[in-house]
C-alpha cells in the first residue's frame, strides 16, 4: 500500500487509477483531485530526499 501524500489515505497501488512520476518516483492518488492537486506543485508534496 502506498499512502496519498496529499489526503494520507492508504491506495493500493495495483488497483488506483490515479498516479504521477516525479523525479523518477511514483505518487499514487485516491482520486483524481488529489492527483490535480499534487501536479499542480509536486514539490510541496513529494518526498525530501
Amino acid at each position: 500500500m502506498a499512502v496519498d501524500p496529499i489526503c494520507k489515505m492508504e491506495v493500493n497501488e495495483q488497483e488506483t487509477k490515479w498516479f504521477s512520476k516525479y523525479k523518477g518516483k511514483n505518487y499514487y492518488f485516491c482520486a483524481p483531485g488529489c492527483k490535480k492537486q499534487f501536479e499542480e506543485d509536486p514539490e510541496k508534496y513529494a518526498d525530501k530526499d
